[in-house]
């Protein structure tokens, strides 16, 4: 039970964690008897992590040196280099140089990423995706790392071992690679109910995102903004894609991997090389503590999002990328994002889950990059002056110059060295008060509110597509008492979910787990929360499959490239053979891809556009068969010459299948066709599940 005074009884951290018997004593590995293992030594409730706590430390230290010299998490990654820019001002909130004027310009470099899978794990797997900025201001680097989804598994870092090694492969078997279908991390999660609101986000299609620009990303903690005099502004951040939002289905994402497994980093090298430039809108919602102690949840939680529709957004700034690497290993496995890089004007609050990355991030890159010295690294470099008195190091690339290596000292002139300026980087003067102690607060206690808010906020589409990824991934957990805890718990989020999931297990529906705190059901909505409910208003930066065959329709052909360049679109040529084809006036059209080696999992839409003779030959071809196949399963519109239906049918399509999506083409049709292919996906389309 939790006392008003927001403490625990009994055993510490009962609050958060289901009893689990059996086993030896925990220790340390000095061997010292630990009592928690689930919170970090804070000071007070709410208050700042204890650097005396040695079991944190030594857990995370031991977890940041387990691999070398991959990460841990978020191995696989691409990078681009670019520009940020500053559209409105923020001198009333925040001192940082970045942001007291509109127009003001760094250069940035964006790494995005998965989370479990290996630097040689394919790119659609089922997964958060890492989202860290790296700004190169006037005043030193801010490293924004985030994620595509604003929220985190766990309210305190002293859990991320074993989040991460819950998420990984199973040490026995050395499998499943890039994926949370297996028992350890639902056997982890189901005894975590904090990890319930992360899990909705999770299964959500969020985790299978068409492409890298397609996705939003987030800071998930609170920071604060500082002004000169010290006047705290508490501030949430937030990356919206330009391009608008878009995900595929899980079977999609299947065949995608198959097909090719770089997708998404093809994508994104692809649009930019191109001159198709993605770009994102920094947008931060800000708010102080009056509007913070007004919430039922804590801002401190990083299991929480505060709802745009309840503070706002403030669009601040615009992300453009518009360079790719030039060197994948200098650039993109080098680089070095940590989270405690931040510019005088930005500041920490008191969230145990960031407190712990600012601890964690630093001490991993000694073990990637071997050397405190990684600053010096091109890609990690700030790109304004540099002084202060550390030396030497392995692969120490500077040649310090003069007597003095320590502050203070008594030389002169250009000896002294580096001082301690007044305008530097400010401190936020937090008090701090209560006994220290391995608690966690009354306040991040309610693990299923937000859980149920995520879900109702999605359409009916969406809502399925959750119930099917939690029936999957539950499909692989071997052990039936660890799918009955978990559907237990999402008993709490919506009772729809819970006995949708539990009939596609073909298991009785378990009573609802008992929550830490009340749940509550009076959440509105929040439509932000829904990716179909922001949907792009046009088809621009994304591709169309035009399958042709020789004699395809000269005019046809041009006039679909000619509206796709109109919208910001791209068409790429799929042809029986990569030769190409003869097109009915006689001219050549080369191909960008053979039909064997480009499903429509490649493709926002396609169009069919064979000759007679060509249709004949692509209803023999299971590629082609599968081509429309999947791109109608898929729900994705298909643009249909006038001899396409051969193709069609022998795709086990009718007449009677086809519907509005599925138009008949002629030159005269193209720029409609970009036109009604706005909405990405006949989302009503009756297909098999």
């Amino acid at each position: 039970m939790v006392p008003k005074d927001g403490t625990t009884t009994g055993n510490a951290g009962e609050l958060h964690q289901h009893p689990v018997d059996g086993g030896a004593a925990m220790t340390t590995a000095q061997g010292i008897p630990i009592r928690d293992n689930q919170n970090t030594l804070r000071a007070g409730d709410r208050g700042p992590a204890m650097l005396q706590d040695f079991a944190m430390r030594e857990k995370i230290f031991h977890f940041d040196h387990e691999r070398i010299p991959e990460r841990v998490v978020h191995a696989r990654g691409y990078g681009a280099h670019g520009t940020f820019e500053v559209t409105d001002a923020l001198a009333d909130v925040t001192m940082a140089e970045l942001f007291q004027q509109a127009g003001t310009t760094v250069p940035a470099f964006v790494r995005f990423s998965t989370v479990a899978g290996s630097k040689g794990s394919f790119d659609l797997a089922r997964d958060v995706r890492g989202f860290a900025v790296k700004l190169y201001t006037s005043q030193g680097n801010w490293d924004l790392v985030g994620n595509n989804i604003p929220v985190f598994f766990i309210q305190d870092a002293i859990k991320f071992p074993d989040l991460v090694h819950a998420v990984k492969e199973e040490p026995d078997t050395g499998f499943p690679q890039a994926q949370s279908a297996h028992d350890n991390f639902w056997d982890f999660v189901s005894f975590m109910p904090e990890s319930t609101h992360m899990t909705l986000w999770q299964m959500s299609d969020r985790a299978i995102p068409r492409s890298f620009r397609f996705m939003e990303g987030f800071g998930v903690h609170t920071f604060r903004f500082l002004t000169a005099e010290g006047k705290s502004t508490f501030v949430k951040f937030h990356w919206k894609p330009k391009q608008g939002l878009q995900s595929v289905v899980w079977n999609e994402a299947v065949k995608i991997n198959g097909a090719d497994p770089d997708f998404h980093r093809r994508d994104l090298n692809e649009a930019i090389v191109s001159g198709d430039l993605p770009q994102w809108d920094l947008a931060v919602q800000l708010f102080d503590d009056e509007v913070a102690d007004s919430f039922e949840f804590d801002i401190l939680d990083p299991t929480k999002i505060i709802p745009e529709e309840v503070v706002p957004l403030r669009v601040v700034g615009t992300l453009t990328l518009d360079r790719v690497v030039d060197n994948d290993f200098a650039e993109t496995e080098q680089v070095a994002f940590c989270t405690q890089n931040v510019v005088p004007g930005i500041d920490f609050t008191n969230d145990p889950l960031l407190q712990g990355r600012n601890f964690s991030y630093l001490d991993t890159q000694l073990s990637r990059l071997g050397s405190t010295n990684f600053t010096k690294l091109p890609i990690n470099a700030p790109k304004c002056p540099v002084a202060h008195f550390q030396r030497d190091g392995h692969m120490q690339t500077d040649v310090p110059k003069g007597p003095a290596n320590y502050e203070p000292n008594g030389h002169q002139g250009a000896d002294r060295g580096p001082r301690p300026q007044q305008a530097s980087f400010l401190d936020f003067a937090a008090p701090v008060q209560g006994d220290t102690r391995r608690i966690r607060p009354e306040s991040f206690a309610d693990h299923y509110s937000q859980a149920r808010q995520f879900f109702i906020s999605q359409t009916p589409v969406e809502q399925l597509h959750i119930v099917d990824a939690y029936t999957f991934e539950l499909s692989k957990v071997k052990n039936p008492v660890i799918r009955e805890r978990v559907v237990a718990n999402l008993g709490n989020v919506h009772e729809d979910l819970a006995r949708l999931v539990a009939d596609g297990l073909g298991m009785p529906l378990p009573d609802a787990s008992e929550p830490f705190a009340p749940v509550r059901d009076d959440l509105a909505e929040s439509p932000s929360l829904s990716i179909l409910r922001k949907g792009p208003d046009s088809f621009a930066g994304r591709k169309l499959g035009l399958l042709v065959t020789d004699g395809s329709d000269a005019d046809i052909v041009s006039a679909i490239q000619d509206a796709a360049a109109k919208v910001g679109a791209t068409v790429k040529i799929v042809a029986p053979v990569i030769g190409g084809v003869k097109l009915s006036d006689g001219s050549r059209l080369a191909a960008d891809e053979m039909i064997k080696g480009a499903p429509s999992v490649l493709f926002d839409a396609v169009a069919i556009l064979p000759s007679s003779d060509g249709a004949a030959e692509l209803a023999k071809d299971p590629a082609a068969k599968d081509f429309v196949n999947d791109a109608y399963n898929h729900y994705k519109f298909i643009g249909l010459g006038a001899e396409a239906m051969p193709v069609v049918e022998a795709a086990g399509l009718t007449q009677d299948d086809l519907d509005e999506a599925c138009p008949s083409l002629s030159a005269a049709d193209a720029d409609a066709f970009f036109a009604a292919l706005t909405p990405l996906r006949k989302w009503d389309r009756p297909v098999a599940r």
